[in-house]
């Protein structure tokens, strides 16, 4: 019987051997990255900031070994694109779209051109281009709407799709520098950071970066878009001020 018993347990070793040997073998590449800042604050004197994306790999980074993109996504909002016409010789609003789920920030960085680190499949699914980006399109329809709006983001700094490279360090260590303009939404930005092997993303790492308005700048956002109105009034009486400060000044002059 006690034959029996250790040849039994001598089997179900052997089983479990394999098991154990592939579990080993499937640990995921090891990618570690961090921002120098989590907290970005937006007062009426803000101008602009950087966003410094900087970790490390376990393999060495390049043609033969691996690569990194760093894709950073603001708070989806809510935007309408407006075609003008001439009539009789005037110009005015003409078919409009409005487009949702857009992203109010939208910049990539990448040690490489992403043609040479990923297949075409690959970059569609994880939608990698302005023009994958998944935009609900009400109203008129058509791409020349939304090339409209890419022109308008990419103009204000907002989404940035040109190639911009990750520097390498040491052969495993990585930094990457994406504008943040003046004209940045508050809220909630996500960092995705992937690791790229054989033409495929092998890890992935999530860092959030919180863009928050303080001082007078916030006080002014909440009285914009809480109250409209009285927003909008404000305005008018300093503007009216202002012009009659300046007439009553050169006046004088």
């Amino acid at each position: 019987m006690s034959r029996l018993r250790v040849a039994l347990w001598l089997c179900a070793l052997l089983l479990a051997l394999p098991a154990q040997a592939q579990q080993a073998a499937v640990v995921p590449p090891s990618l570690a990255a961090e921002l120098s800042v989590r907290r970005v604050e937006v007062t009426t004197a803000f101008s602009g900031a950087e966003i410094l994306v900087f970790g490390a790999t376990e393999r060495l980074i390049g043609p033969e070994g691996d690569e990194v993109l760093v894709l950073v996504t603001g708070p989806e909002t809510s935007m309408m694109v407006r075609q003008k016409v001439s009539v009789m010789g005037f110009w005015i609003n003409g078919p409009s779209a409005r487009f949702n789920r857009v992203p109010s920030y939208w910049a990539l960085a990448s040690t490489r051109p992403l043609t040479a680190m990923l297949d075409r499949v690959e970059r569609a699914d994880l939608r990698l281009a302005l023009d994958q980006l998944p935009l609900v399109q009400l109203g008129a329809q058509g791409p020349t709407f939304r090339n409209a709006l890419a022109n308008l983001q990419q103009e204000a700094g907002l989404w940035v799709d040109r190639d911009r490279p990750i520097e390498v360090s040491g052969g495993r260590l990585f930094h990457a520098r994406l504008p943040l303009p003046a004209t940045v939404v508050h809220g909630l930005y996500q960092v995705q950071v992937m690791l790229v092997r054989d033409r495929r993303v092998v890890a992935r790492q999530e860092l959030r970066l919180e863009v928050e308005r303080i001082g007078t700048s916030a006080f002014i956002a909440d009285v914009a878009r809480e109250q409209p109105v009285l927003y909008a009034i404000a305005c008018i009486i300093m503007a009216g001020l202002a012009g009659w400060i300046g007439s009553v000044v050169f006046r004088r002059g």
